[in-house]
């Protein structure tokens, strides 16, 4: 799992300051389940701090130190608790089950072989107490987009943002296809006029395929009982960019 990215954590929250539909989505799901959460893959803590803050117990996981620093930060900020624990979702051993799992914004798709997805669902199975929930989101593969991805570096203007320490910072991204392995294998390049190219950073990510997910998922234990093509529930289908998926214990 490429990890360079995720030691700039303050950048990456400028970069992705987190949809409020998809936070809203997940502090709804978990408060509807109740009990213990569990996030796998929590990042900077942009989802689960604010369900922590409605006064569900919590846990983030995640493999980046920087990552799990930067939420601890925030949540102290906020004066909201919230267990943080540095692991890999592969060899997720707790030793306690939840009501209530997530696995959000594409963290499923860091792990690129079907033993290291199978791993992290069968542990995610043995941490669910009876039931309980796993929710997660991947983006729906485009075929048109991946055959794009020629490996000429390309400024992606949607994710520009202010730094307020640099100013204006904008982001280039190079990417290939992996078919064989289903990989897209990425080079992040963050500028600014001064500093150019002061983060270059390998990223690579699965991708998972809608007919593939149910397969995955019930070699891991798990059923999918709904998919949902975007945050507010609408049906899965050919032109949804997002698989979002309500599983249970099979």
């Amino acid at each position: 799992m490429s990890q360079e990215l995720y030691s700039h954590a303050r950048l990456y929250d400028l970069m992705f300051p987190g949809v409020d539909a998809a936070i809203e989505f997940y502090r709804g799901e978990a408060g509807r389940q109740g009990g213990r959460v569990l996030e796998l893959g929590c990042g900077t803590g942009q989802k689960l701090i604010p369900i922590a803050s409605d006064g569900l117990a919590c846990v983030g996981l995640d493999l980046s130190s920087d990552m799990l620093t930067e939420a601890r930060r925030k949540a102290d900020e906020r004066g909201v608790a919230v267990e943080w624990t540095q692991g890999d979702m592969r060899e997720l051993d707790l030793d306690r089950t939840f009501d209530f799992v997530f696995i959000a914004a594409n963290s499923l798709l860091h792990l690129h072989h079907a033993d290291d997805l199978l791993s992290c669902l069968r542990a995610v199975r043995r941490h669910l107490a009876p039931g309980a929930r796993l929710v997660l989101d991947v983006f729906n593969p485009s075929v048109r987009v991946l055959a794009g991805a020629d490996g000429l570096r390309r400024t992606r203007d949607s994710l520009s943002f202010v730094d307020p320490d640099r100013g204006r910072v904008s982001v280039d991204v190079a990417e290939t296809y992996d078919a064989p392995a289903q990989v897209t294998r990425a080079t992040w390049y963050l500028s600014t006029d001064d500093e150019p190219d002061f983060v270059v950073a390998p990223l690579e990510m699965r991708s998972i395929f809608p007919q593939e997910l149910p397969l995955l998922l019930s070699l891991g234990g798990l059923r999918l009982v709904a998919r949902y093509g975007d945050w507010s529930g609408r049906p899965f289908g050919g032109d949804s960019q997002t698989q979002v998926c309500i599983c249970e214990a099979a």
